[in-house]
C-alpha cells in the first residue's frame, strides 16, 4: 500500500485568495461590530451569535446553537470531513465589554489605514478572519481534517456557561488556536492565569467623639488586609496582587462598621492557584471585634508554554515566513479561553486574530494591512 504523501501548503496561493476576499472579510466584520453585543446583554448578544451562525450555514458548516438561560447563546460549527484523526478547535468570542449605544460615540469606520469600532480587535475581527479562512479552504479543497469553530457569548465576565463546552470540545481536538487579537505582532504562547476575591469587613460602629472606644474600624482593619494581601506579589514568580476597588464606612463622625475590597489576583504557575486560594482562605481580622468573609477563587488557571505549544508556534512562524513576515512569541498578563484548553493538556496557540490596539479603550482598531497574510497563515494552519 502507497504511504500518503502529505503535500505542501500552498502558502502564496492563500495569501493571494486571502486578498481577493480582503472586502468581505472587512464587509462582515464591520456587519459584526455593528450588531453590538454586551455580555450582560443576552438578546444582543444572541442577534451577533446569529450573524455568524448564519455565516457558518452559508459556508456548508454544521451549526449548532447552544441555547443558554442566562447569557449569550453559544456557537459551534464544524467544517470539513466528519470524525477522523486530527480535529482541530478554532476558538473565540463574540461578547464585548462595551454597552449598547456605545457606536454612537465609537463609530464603525475605516479611517487612517484602520477598521475602529467598539469590539473590533477583541475580537470580532478575529470572528471574520477564521470564517473567511474556512472559505477559502472549503472552496480549494484543502480542509482535509475537521475545524470546530466554537465562538463563547460570554467571555469578558469569566465564560461561566460556556467553560463546560470549549472544555469538552478541546477533549475531542489535537489543537486549539485561539482567535484573540496579537500581542503587537506576536502571537501568544502563555497568558496569566486570573483570581478574583471579594473581601467583607464587618467592625462596630460608635460615635467618633462621643464613644470612640466602643468601636471598631472596619476601614481600618480592611487597610491592614490590603497591606497582607498586596504582599503576596512575588513578581519574580509572575504572580500579582491587586486590590482594585475598596469601599466602606458611612460618615466621617461615625466610627466605620463595614468595610470591602475586591482583589484581582494573576498567575503566571498553575501550582500557585490553590496555594492563593489557602491563603485568602485563612485570612482573619486582627482587631477580635472585626469579622472578615472572602469570597472566590481562581477563575482562569494559567496558559503555561508546553512542549506542544512551541510545536504549534514553530509551525506558525514557519507558514509566517512563507507569506513573507516574522511571527515572533510573547507572554501576557490577560487570559482567555485558551487558559481552559491549555490546562487540560491541549496544545493550544493564542493570539491568532487581529493586529491593532486598544482593546477595551476608546480607540480600539484593527491595522488593515495585516488581515490578509494572517488569515493565510490562520488556513495554513487549519489546512496542515
Amino acid at each position: 500500500m502507497m504511504e500518503r504523501v502529505e503535500m505542501p501548503v500552498p502558502m502564496r496561493a492563500l495569501l493571494a485568495g486571502a486578498r481577493r476576499k480582503e472586502q468581505a472579510l472587512l464587509d462582515l466584520t464591520r456587519k459584526l461590530v455593528l450588531a453590538e453585543s454586551p455580555s450582560d446583554d443576552k438578546a444582543a448578544v444572541d442577534a451577533c451569535v446569529e450573524l455568524a451562525a448564519a455565516r457558518a450555514g452559508e459556508l456548508g458548516g454544521r451549526v449548532k446553537v447552544h441555547k443558554q438561560k442566562q447569557f449569550g447563546n453559544v456557537l459551534e460549527a464544524r467544517f470539513g470531513p466528519r470524525g477522523g484523526t486530527g480535529r482541530v478547535l478554532l476558538l473565540g468570542h463574540l461578547d464585548t465589554v462595551w454597552p449598547l449605544g456605545t457606536l454612537k460615540s465609537m463609530p464603525c469606520r475605516v479611517g487612517d489605514g484602520r477598521l475602529w469600532g467598539p469590539g473590533v480587535l477583541d475580537m470580532k475581527a478575529g470572528a471574520a478572519m477564521a470564517l473567511t479562512a474556512l472559505e477559502m479552504l472549503t472552496e480549494a479543497g484543502l480542509l482535509e481534517r475537521e475545524v470546530v469553530l466554537l465562538l463563547n457569548s460570554e467571555e469578558e465576565v469569566g465564560s461561566p456557561v460556556s467553560r463546560p463546552i470549549t472544555e469538552r470540545l478541546a477533549g475531542e481536538c489535537s489543537a486549539v488556536y485561539v482567535l484573540e487579537p496579537a500581542q503587537g505582532l506576536a502571537c501568544k504562547t502563555a497568558r496569566k492565569g486570573t483570581g478574583n476575591w471579594r473581601i467583607d469587613i464587618r467592625g462596630v460602629a460608635a460615635h467618633a467623639g462621643v464613644d470612640f472606644e466602643k468601636g471598631a474600624s472596619a476601614i481600618r482593619e480592611l487597610a491592614r488586609v490590603v497591606e497582607t494581601v498586596s504582599g503576596w506579589t512575588d513578581l519574580k514568580r509572575g504572580l500579582t496582587v491587586t486590590v482594585g476597588v475598596a469601599g466602606g464606612g458611612s460618615k466621617t463622625n461615625v466610627i466605620p462598621a463595614s468595610a470591602w475590597a475586591e482583589v484581582d489576583v494573576r498567575i503566571a504557575r498553575k501550582a500557585d492557584g490553590p496555594r492563593m486560594e489557602r491563603r485568602f482562605a485563612a485570612l482573619k481580622a486582627a482587631d477580635k471585634r472585626c469579622s472578615l468573609t472572602v469570597a472566590g477563587g481562581i477563575n482562569r488557571p494559567p496558559m503555561e508554554r508546553t512542549r506542544g505549544t512551541v510545536e504549534l508556534y514553530r509551525r506558525a512562524r514557519a507558514l509566517a515566513a512563507e507569506l513573507g513576515f516574522v511571527l515572533d512569541e510573547a507572554a501576557t498578563g490577560g487570559a482567555s479561553d485558551g487558559n481552559f484548553t491549555a490546562a487540560l493538556g491541549v496544545a493550544t496557540l493564542d493570539g491568532l486574530g487581529a493586529v491593532g490596539e486598544g482593546a477595551h479603550a476608546s480607540h480600539e482598531s484593527v491595522v488593515l494591512e495585516y488581515l490578509a497574510p494572517r488569515t493565510a497563515l490562520l488556513a495554513g494552519l487549519l489546512a496542515g
